[in-house]
Formats: C-alpha cells, structure tokens, sequence
C-alpha cells in the first residue's frame, strides 16, 4: 500500500537526512523544494522569489497543488512505493495533502538557529548564506509562510541537536514504528 507522509522543518534542520534514510527504505522523496526551484528557473527567479510570488500568483496552496499533482501522476503509473514530500512549509499545505491522501502524518525535524546556520554556511546551496542577517530573514519568510504552526502540530517531531548517528538513530526508531 502506498502511504504518502510530509517532512517539515526549518533550513538546515536535517529534512534531507529523513529523505535519505526514507529513500534508503524504499520511498520515493518529491521535494516541494526542488518544484520551486523547477518554477525559478523557468521565471529566470531566485528560489525566493519563486516561492513568494508562486503565493501571491496563485494563493497558497499552490505548491501543494503542483505536489499533488505529481504525487497522483505517479499513482496513475502505479507506483506501489511509500511518498515523502519534503518541505512543507504552511498549515494550508498540510491541509491540502491531508484531503488528497488519506492517513497523510506529517514528520518534523528541530534543530536550534546557531546549529542550524553552522549547517548551512557548510552545504552551501544556492538559497544558502554566510550571512547571518541573510540566515535570519530566511528564517524570518519561512515563519511567514506558516512553518511554525506545521512543526508545531507535526504527528512526530524529532530533535537534530547531536551526531549524525544519534540522528539516523532516531528516524530509524520512527520509520520502524510506523513500518516504513
């Protein structure tokens, strides 16, 4: 049976440290992320601005729609494999995906600001800064968008503040727990 879950949780927080364990167990990852960028480059946008004004175009369940869209393209196919949507950012999406999928659970990722920016000033993605106050308006437009109500109403919310394996551990134990 095909399940299709959400990760959430700020940038640098370790979503992509879910996905790859996920990948690991046999699902399937959509980025809601990677969609934006898609968009961005097709508008010749930053990601920043994709994402803001994909919102203001279309209101804001548009990148759950085109999520959802491609999530039912792919069961139209007959994909058999378990979805995770990485990067939910607003109360509207979860609500979205919670009418199109039934059982949808939302897994969240906490990690504290300063950790956080020391993850990202490493990785270095192109929506990633060494810039404190530019970290900090991230942040800022994130919270704007509703993440904060989506992590703090997660199904699970795990807390990334030690080791990587501490980490893998406990998405492990998770996935393990609702058999994924």
């Amino acid at each position: 049976m095909m399940r299709v879950m959400g990760i959430s949780g700020m940038p640098g927080s370790g979503k992509s440290i879910i996905s790859e364990i996920a990948a690991e167990r046999g699902a399937m990852i959509v980025s809601m992320g990677d969609i934006i960028r898609e968009e961005a480059k097709k508008r010749g946008e930053t990601t920043k601005e994709t994402a803001k004004n994909l919102r203001e175009e279309f209101g804001q369940y548009i990148v759950s729609e085109l999520t959802i869209k491609k999530i039912k393209m792919l069961q139209d196919e007959g994909l058999e494999k378990s979805i995770m949507v990485e990067g939910i950012r607003s109360h509207h999406e979860v609500e979205m995906f919670k009418e199109n999928f039934d059982n949808f659970i939302i897994l969240s990722i906490f990690a504290n600001p300063s950790l956080r920016f020391e993850r990202l000033k490493k990785r270095m993605r192109e929506d990633d800064s060494t810039d404190y106050n530019v970290f900090k308006a991230r942040d800022e437009m994130e919270l704007e968008f509703g993440i904060g109500s989506v992590i703090s109403l997660s199904d699970k919310l795990i807390i990334n503040e030690s080791d990587l394996e501490s980490c893998h551990e406990k998405i492990n134990e998770y996935f393990d727990e609702i058999d994924l």
